[in-house]
């Protein structure tokens, strides 16, 4: 194991001792009535349970990019797939329209803020949804059918 291995494994031992430091702590002051401690507790463990995700989550981010500038065919994969996400974004929006739909108790919702620009955007979310459906079905279907001419 190398020197990062050695680090890594040390911040995780670190990470796991103070996680469990926080559980039995929360578990010892659990009781029946809703104390201050005990919620205090509760919030310093879930600031704890953010902070891990927080961290998980940038680690992982943080690899894949170092991963795909790292490596020429990862990177040429990722802008292929970067620029299909933006078509498909764009033409979703395009053929996406800002009308209100018309239906008992829409009045409810215009009040508490249905504009069209946010009509406009679900239409574009449903849109987007059905075009990325209907390449998965295409795809499920035409691949034995490839294969089949390919051999």
């Amino acid at each position: 194991m190398g020197k990062i291995g050695k680090i890594v494994t040390i911040i995780l031992w670190v990470l796991l001792i103070v996680s469990a430091i926080l559980i039995i702590s929360l578990i010892a002051n659990i009781g029946e009535d809703a104390d201050p401690v005990m919620g205090g507790w509760i919030d310093t463990n879930l600031v704890w349970a953010y902070i891990l995700i927080a961290l998980g989550a940038g680690i992982a981010v943080l690899a894949g990019l170092f991963h795909t500038v790292t490596n020429k065919k990862a990177l040429k994969g990722g802008i292929v797939s970067l620029v299909f996400m933006g078509a498909v974004a764009l033409v979703s929006y395009l053929l996406a329209s800002p009308e209100i739909p018309q239906f008992p108790g829409v009045d409810k919702f215009i009040q508490e803020g249905l504009t069209e620009g946010v009509s406009k955007m679900v239409d574009t979310g449903l849109i987007a949804t059905y075009i990325l459906l209907a390449i998965a079905v295409l795809s499920i279907v035409a691949t034995p059918v490839f294969r089949l001419f390919k051999q």
